[in-house]
């Protein structure tokens, strides 16, 4: 299975709000922009999967990938 998200430039940024940290995602080409929330204890590596996972539902939902 190829991945969507493969050679498109998206911005990461995390957030630490207390006991959660607030992921916010990008894609540059199309200026989608999501965000998620998980426990500060998840750690960076799933708190990027999901925030990922998200976006590409995201941009499957509005036609930007297939």
């Amino acid at each position: 299975m190829s991945d969507p998200l493969r050679g498109r430039e998206v911005i990461i940024e995390f957030y630490p709000v207390g006991h959660f940290v607030k992921v916010t995602a990008m894609d540059t080409k199309t200026l989608t922009e999501i965000s998620i929330q998980g426990p500060a204890n998840a750690g960076e590596a799933m708190l990027k999967r999901n925030a990922l996972k998200r976006l590409e539902y995201v941009l499957r939902k509005n036609g930007h990938i297939e």
